[in-house]
């Protein structure tokens, strides 16, 4: 039997939704210690999967795509992640079932060949480079001529962009909303890539400039403060501005509070509806979690979670040695 431990993962903001200058997508995020996704998986005849009907379903759909010829997997979803609320789930459920089958069958495959069979990436390629070496990831897109389209990852068939810079992430705590709602998804997310982008070129270039000369130098001098502030800049430019004005009010309030109230930064991952704050020690991040918690149970529903950065990929268990 295998088991595969995979992470959710922030996505912090897409950086060129313009392609000017030829390439398109890039972005920034940060692994997860947790939530986490758990899967065990052994040998069969035919595909099984039993759990998260979602997240099943995106399992079958990469184990079909990835087994030889005449061999099936038996998977079970032991603990799973919320789908389409910008933790990236379905990449991790993708990955894991390709991860497991590549184990027991002895396929040989890499991450990235994993990520390309099932096809995950194509836009964001923060959820493989999470799955394989997790910490904080940016990632360098793709070639718009390569890809044709500025779509999300589920409609594109691009392979994962480069990672251009992963560090271990400090050891700050993460204030982690997860609301009893559901993002943007599937033709909705397609819709909304056609109707927002091109992004203007002047908001990509001031992306580009807080990444470089804030964000990053931030991350390596694990300077909170200016890491918080280029978080927050993120909320009011490019695609990512555009990902926080479709979110309810109560996400919104949610967002705000963490950064009046002890968050250094706090923002939307993805198309939401999570929200995350980055907080500078493990009792003020208590005290922000119980506000947050009070505050969905009045409004929307739903969990916040104290957690951190998960500086390694997943953890895959059993099998051939």
């Amino acid at each position: 039997m295998i088991k595969v431990v995979s992470p959710s993962r922030l996505h912090l903001t897409l950086i060129d939704l313009n392609a000017e200058l030829g390439r398109v997508d890039g972005g920034a995020g940060i692994t997860l210690e947790s939530p986490s996704l758990e899967i065990s998986a052994t040998e069969a005849d035919t595909i099984e999967v039993i759990g998260d009907p979602l997240l099943a379903d995106k399992m079958r759909k990469a184990a079909q795509a990835l087994l030889p010829a005449g061999k099936g997997i038996r998977l079970h979803i032991g603990h799973s992640l919320p789908d389409h609320v910008g933790l990236g789930s379905g990449t991790q459920a993708a990955l894991s079932a390709a991860a497991a089958i590549n184990r027991i069958y002895g396929l040989g495959k890499s991450v990235r060949e994993l990520a390309v069979t099932v096809g995950r990436g194509g836009t964001s390629g923060i959820g493989v480079a999470a799955f394989e070496n997790g910490g904080f990831i940016l990632d360098g897109g793709h070639k718009f001529r390569d890809k044709g389209a500025f779509s999300p990852s589920a409609a594109s068939h691009a392979p994962p962009g480069p990672v251009l810079f992963r560090s271990n992430f400090p050891d700050w705590p993460i204030v982690l909303a997860i609301p009893d709602s559901k993002g943007a998804h599937d033709a909705v997310e397609v819709d909304l890539f056609k109707k927002f982008c091109p992004i203007p070129l002047a908001e990509v270039q001031e992306i580009c400039h807080v990444v470089l000369m804030q964000l990053l130098p931030a991350l390596v001098e694990e300077d909170l403060e200016n890491f918080g502030r280029a978080i927050n800049h993120f909320q009011t430019v490019g695609f990512k501005r555009r990902e926080v004005e479709l979110q309810s009010q109560p996400v919104l309030d949610i967002m705000r509070y963490m950064c009046d109230n002890g968050a250094s930064g706090a923002g939307v991952s993805s198309f939401g509806p999570v929200v995350y704050g980055v907080v500078g020690s493990p009792e003020e991040g208590k005290r922000l979690q119980q506000e947050v918690q009070r505050m969905l149970d009045e409004s929307i529903g739903g969990k916040v979670l104290l957690t951190k950065a998960r500086n390694r990929g997943a953890d895959i268990f059993g099998g051939p040695d």
